[in-house]
């Protein structure tokens, strides 16, 4: 088990560095030029948690191909700094379980950005084991690593939007509203972070900011990769969705930048399956 895109940092951390894409980056042509400057404002600044992640990944170089800013967000410095090379936008390596070193950074950058716009939880881990087995330690390693993150996320983004207004995506996942062998731990947090997410989209309504939660299906991702790998496990997992096979990042990421632009700013405390089929559809046999 393991959060998707960050490994080891160093608690409590509170120094923040803000690294900067090198200087060949830094004025590349928008695709969005002929927009009004506000309106590309509006749509560039978005923090991506967990932004070395497949999913993360995914997202970050959808949003960057479409002329927008981001933030990337994460533990793992060396990933972090090969991304931001690649897409020419800066990186911050901070605690993403801490919401101190979390805000510190992403207020530096809204400042240095005139504003933030969205945060994007792309953070998630994976357990597979039945509750008597599952110990305490990685049960709350996994409700650390999901519902606790997306906790930080929130406070954080209630703070940082709150002016302005802006959106917060949160991920969830099918085993949270459906009934998976051996996924307690993981059902568990994931049903929280569905609970949270509702929750703060009416706290938070008053200042037009907008809660939204993706919950994908079993996606190829590194942090799947031993279930997908093996053939016998992949082709059963294929067979529980409705659609029979799996899902890509980059299905995941066009529905996150869906709710991400301007013109679906009417969306909020809403949970969006994309799973084929996996959460409501009875499967083909």
């Amino acid at each position: 088990m393991g959060l998707q895109g960050v490994d080891a940092f160093s608690p409590g951390l509170l120094l923040i560095t803000i690294h900067q894409p090198r200087d060949q980056y830094l004025n590349q042509p928008c695709s969005t030029q002929e927009k009004n400057t506000e309106e590309i404002h509006s749509k560039s600044s978005t923090a991506i948690l967990g932004a070395t992640g497949t999913i993360g990944r995914a997202l970050a170089r959808r949003l960057v191909r479409h002329g927008h800013e981001v933030l990337l967000v994460g533990r793992n410095e060396e990933k972090l700094r090969s991304l931001s090379e690649e897409l020419g936008q800066p990186f911050v390596a901070v605690d993403l379980t801490s919401s101190a070193p979390l805000e510190q950074a992403l207020r530096e950058v809204a400042a240095a950005r005139g504003g933030m716009h969205a945060l994007v939880n792309c953070i998630g881990s994976i357990l597979l084991k039945p509750a008597d087995a599952t110990t305490d330690d990685e049960f709350r390693q996994v409700v650390e690593a999901n519902l606790f993150t997306a906790f930080a996320t929130i406070r954080v983004g209630a703070k940082l939007l709150r002016d302005r207004g802006g959106t917060i995506i949160l991920f969830a996942s099918a085993a949270a509203e459906i009934g998976l062998k051996n996924h307690e731990a993981i059902a568990a947090a994931k049903a929280g972070v569905i609970g949270l997410a509702r929750s703060a989209a009416a706290t938070y309504a008053a200042n037009n900011i907008r809660v939204n939660v993706v919950s994908p299906g079993l996606v190829r991702s590194e942090l799947t990769r031993r279930i997908w790998e093996n053939s016998a496990s992949a082709a059963a997992s294929a067979q529980m969705h409705a659609l029979g096979r799996l899902g890509e990042p980059e299905h995941v990421a066009s529905l996150a930048y869906w709710l991400l632009e301007a013109e679906n700013d009417w969306i909020t405390g809403q949970v969006i399956g994309i799973d084929g089929g996996l959460g409501h559809v009875v499967p083909r046999r």
